[in-house]
């Protein structure tokens, strides 16, 4: 079949069949029986020991020749195979089948591999049948994403009840005891080995073959108790008929968590197989269960899963950027979500910043193959970087010359492993290190033999298999040697280190994780020996802490860096917190320590960062700060700087009009001197408008306002992207928000102060812009040039100014004026108190049509709508006739033009005028003093232009002959205010 990751198959429900219900329902057995009645067939298992169960169980049936199976790490493929047993990692995507089943499809939701049992979910489909095998949780999922899909619900087979909490010495026979944690497992298994001769151990880590030898301890009756981890949850068919839970938190791959029901569900079930009854509880120090879990888990009535994990399958190799980019993408569906950084991502961000891999990864193909190597398990669980270093190291080989990777170097790697000496650990090490290696030979063109290379390190696999089935049964079973329990024991043995990762390891097992100052323990390392690991963790954890505060309070400012929301970061950890403090500007800090940080070094480290916090607030909030600390405002002005440092350098201006309005031009200049701007609808200070300002000013007021206004400085909204002169108003944040970021709300729209102030500059002179009083001064600017020009002529002749009148001035002066040309109207002027709106206009604010509209409405300005005004013709005018005898335009042609427009039906245009004001007389009456104008409340009154300030002027000498200009100049202003 097609690669249906890759081919877009859509999602449907026809020939899907999910078969849903709780453990011991046989549906594992029923996709077997089904798979065997096709032609062909494949089906995909959570774990390779439990395809490796299957697989056998199908080659009974079928024979060895007709079975494939296919793991990372053991491929065996005979000639002409019919049928396919897969983990669902490795289930080929270009093999058509008839028949095709994914079990435990659950596991969809699972935060580390759900996304590749969605993507079979949504695109892996059979010829003629598919099934999707799997817990009742998964009801609602499949049907809102395979509408169609035939479901299934199967009871099980046994009844399952609860039996309460029992002493591991006292546990019946043929129990499990489930534990997370490979530590917990060999301490009670040690346990039962002292009273209760022994038990056999199943962790996931297992090499089939040991697994297999293990369980053949339990079933065949040599020992009665089995220790496993959740492995034996995902199908493992064993006869247990109690199950006891040692524990019930684990950890995700991020955290440590409690176990939901259904997690519970899914281990108790193992408990009864077929129609033998089963029973489950808790046993260690494990609290009973309270009456809802019980019943729950005996009714197998779990949460449903909400949302599946999902991952973009359709990759873009053109280059790594747009590889992440595409690895990066966002689902289309509700039930979907991203899935998180799992190791093949962390490797390939971690891998593709290595410059020797950015030299080679360049072609389409060579990203294709860096992609692939990246997706090698970490099997050994090794850090970040020394696993994206092995990767590393295998990419550039196969980018050589030859393209393989190089026999005498994979030879290297294997003979580490080859040693079948040493204890439980150092051979579970070596398995773990031996698959890493098998998993690469089974890359078919990354090795020239790859067959040798697959039975070699399956050779090697098989040897150290069989050794830890030896050390485990010595230590479990007939022997009390172990040194993992030894050291436990032993306290002055213990040995502790912190990796660089910040995991602490007391004898190689991880006890906490050390972030910046804070030690979070490993909850699962409980009991006796968990506390004499921690015990031992104490010293190097004090030492260390030492260190770091050393190393904090000599370090550089920008080796400090503080983030949106409030944590205060030092080597990628956070090292301190805002809390809200006394004032806006003065918040309060948290040291995020525990009790290995002593306290002279608590002490330190506060006062370093302390220090350094008031210089990043001095540095980017300076304006503010020398407001507050402004000696030389007083009155008036000094109350409007108060409630400025109270709202955090911005004043809606409606709000204290009448204090601004008090303030004479000396008040306002004290405050302009600080940086204050006295706006159409804002005061503000544009220097705070800086996006390292903004982002600052809105976490002062996260926290000191935000509670009030509902707003969590924890869960801080992302506000409008810098860069941005207006976005959309998000509804659910109050605007409070917006202005403490530095946009006022208007409407559908926030738009920066400095913006919206521009956007008033603009409008204003257009609102006062009249033809009239315009021609008027072009009238008198022409008459003065002309005259002016006339003197000028009359000096060069020889003529003295100050002796005799310039001849001609008064006629040159009157020509002048019958020559001024018509001034030309500013864009978007109408010339009776209106105005149209620009490009410019809405270029600086960002928006356009209706949105920006809603800007004006709020803004004050009301729509009103008319015919344009008509073009004139075309055709050339007649000088002689073009005006009439008082200059102006004969009318005749702009009628015609207008009733060609009206029949034309031309489009209306929108003029925007100031909002009508009640009368003042009205307004006003019944007062004995004149008026002043309605402001500072409700919206704010729409932008006048600002009066001039009129300029002096210069006395002119009357007998001077400049004195005929200026009585020209007088009697040109007189016709003008009054024609007639």
């Amino acid at each position: 079949m097609s690669d249906y990751f890759s081919s877009g198959r859509a999602r449907h429900g026809r020939g899907v069949t999910a078969v849903l219900g709780p453990t011991n329902t046989g549906k594992t057995h029923l996709a077997i029986e089904r798979m065997l009645g096709h032609e062909s067939g494949i089906i995909g298992l959570p774990l390779r020991l439990l395809a490796r169960e299957v697989y056998d169980k199908v080659v009974r049936a079928a024979g060895a020749a007709n079975v494939a199976l296919i793991t990372g790490e053991e491929k065996i493929y005979p000639k002409s195979p019919r049928y396919y047993v897969c983990t669902v990692e490795a289930m080929p995507r270009d093999i058509d089948v008839a028949f095709l089943a994914v079990d435990e499809i659950q596991l969809a939701g699972d935060p580390e591999r759900g996304h590749v049992f969605t993507r079979h979910l949504l695109h892996a489909r059979g010829q003629s049948e598919t099934l999707l095998l799997g817990a009742a949780t998964m009801k609602g999922a499949i049907i809102d994403l395979l509408p169609g899909a035939n479901i299934i619900s199967r009871p099980r087979l046994s009844k399952l009840s609860y039996a309460g909490q029992k002493k591991i010495s006292r546990l019946p026979r043929r129990s499990a005891v489930v534990t997370f944690a490979a530590n917990e497992v060999y301490a009670i298994a040690e346990l039962m080995r002292r009273q209760r001769g022994g038990a056999a151990v199943v962790l996931g880590a297992l090499s089939p073959k040991t697994r297999n030898a293990q369980v053949e301890l339990y079933q065949n009756g040599e020992v009665d108790f089995l220790i496993a981890t959740d492995a034996i949850g995902m199908g493992l068919n064993l006869d247990v008929d109690h199950v006891a839970l040692a524990s019930v938190s684990k950890f995700d791959g991020q955290q440590h968590r409690e176990l939901t029901n259904a997690e519970i569900g899914q281990v108790a079930g193992r408990a009864g197989r077929h129609t033998n009854d089963g029973s489950f509880g808790v046993t260690a120090q494990i609290t009973p269960f309270e009456q809802a879990r019980i019943a729950a888990l005996e009714a197998h009535e779990f949460e449903p899963v909400k949302m599946l994990q999902w991952r973009n399958g359709s990759l873009d190799f053109t280059s790594v950027d747009r590889l992440k980019d595409a690895l990066r993408a966002q689902p289309d569906h509700k039930r979907l979500t991203r899935g998180r950084m799992v190791n093949d991502l962390i490797a390939l961000e971690n891998v593709s910043s290595d410059e020797k891999v950015k030299a080679l990864a360049i072609a389409p193909a060579a990203i294709a193959r860096l992609w692939e190597v990246c997706q090698i398990p970490d099997y050994r669980k090794i850090s970040a970087a020394d696993h994206a270093a092995i990767i590393t190291q295998l990419y550039c080989h196969l980018l050589s010359e030859n393209g393989h990777i190089p026999e005498d170097w994979f030879t290297d790697q294997l003979r580490h492993a080859e040693n079948t000496s040493g204890d439980i650990d150092t051979l579970a090490n070596r398995i773990s290190h031996i698959r890493t290696w098998t998993f690469v030979s089974h890359r078919s063109d990354w090795l020239a033999d790859p067959g040798h290379w697959q039975e070699r390190t399956r050779a090697i696999e098989d040897k150290l298999s069989d050794a830890l089935h030896e050390r485990l049964t010595q230590r479990f079973v007939d022997r009390r040697t172990s040194v993992l329990m030894k050291s436990m024991r032993d306290k002055q043995s213990l040995h502790a280190e912190i990796e660089a990762d910040g995991s602490v390891h007391v004898e190689r097992h991880f006890v906490g994780r050390l972030d910046g100052f804070l030690f979070t323990p490993d909850t699962s390392a409980a009991g006796i020996h968990g506390k004499a690991a921690r015990n031992a963790a104490a010293k190097v954890l004090s030492e260390e802490l030492a260190e770091r505060a050393k190393r904090l309070v000599e370090a550089a400012p920008e080796k400090l860096e503080l983030t949106r929301l409030g944590q205060i970061m030092w080597e990628n950890s956070p090292v301190a917190r805002l809390e809200k403090g006394s004032e806006p500007l003065k918040p309060s800090l948290t040291i995020l320590a525990d009790e290995h940080l002593s306290a002279p070094e608590h002490g330190r480290i506060e006062a370093r960062i302390s220090d350094w916090l008031n210089g990043v607030i001095d540095e980017r909030l300076e304006p503010l700060v020398k407001l507050a600390a402004a000696e030389d405002i007083s009155g008036l002005a000094k109350g409007v700087a108060f409630q400025l440092l109270e709202s955090l350098g911005a004043l809606k201006r409606d709000d204290v009009a009448d204090d601004i309005r008090q303030l004479d031009q000396e008040a306002r200049g004290q405050l302009r001197r600080y940086g204050v701007r006295f706006g159409a609808f804002n005061i503000f200070m544009p220097m705070l408008l800086k996006p390292a300002a903004s982002d600052l000013i809105l976490l002062l007021w996260a926290l000191h306002h935000g509670a009030r206004d509902g707003v969590d400085p924890g869960a801080l909204p992302e506000p409008p992207r810098q860069g941005l002169t207006s976005a959309a108003a998000d509804p659910k944040l109050p605007q409070s928000f917006y202005r403490a970021a530095g946009f006022h709300h208007c409407g559908r729209r926030v738009v920066r102060f400095d913006m919206l102030e521009r956007l008033a500059d603009m409008i204003r002179p257009l609102v006062s812009w009249r033809r009239k009083k315009a021609e008027a001064g072009a009238d008198v600017k022409a008459a003065e040039k002309a005259v002016e020009t006339e003197i000028a002529k009359e000096v060069s002749k020889g003529a003295d100014p100050s002796k005799e009148e310039p001849k001609g001035a008064e006629e040159a002066g009157k020509e002048g004026k019958a020559g001024a040309a018509a001034p030309v109207a500013p864009e978007g002027a109408t010339g009776d108190g209106g105005f149209t709106v620009t490009p410019d206009m809405t270029s600086i604010i960002g928006c356009s049509g209706e949105e920006f509209a809603s800007v004006l409405t709020v803004l004050g300005f009301r729509r009103d709508r008319k015919a344009p005004k008509p073009e004139p013709r075309a055709e050339k005018a007649n000088p002689d006739t073009a005006r009439r005898e008082d200059g102006k335009a004969a009318p005749a042609a702009a009628e015609k033009s207008g009733d060609g427009a009206r029949r034309a039906g031309a489009q209306m245009d929108e003029v925007w005028r100031p909002r009508r004001k009640t009368p003042r007389a009205a307004a006003h009456k019944g007062r004995g003093r004149k008026p002043k104008p309605a402001r500072g409340k409700g919206k704010a009154a729409p932008m006048r232009a600002a009066r001039p300030k009129p300029e002096p002027r210069a006395v002119i000498d009357p007998d001077s002959p400049f004195a005929a200009l200026k009585d020209l100049k007088r009697d040109l202003e007189t016709r003008v205010k009054d024609p007639s």
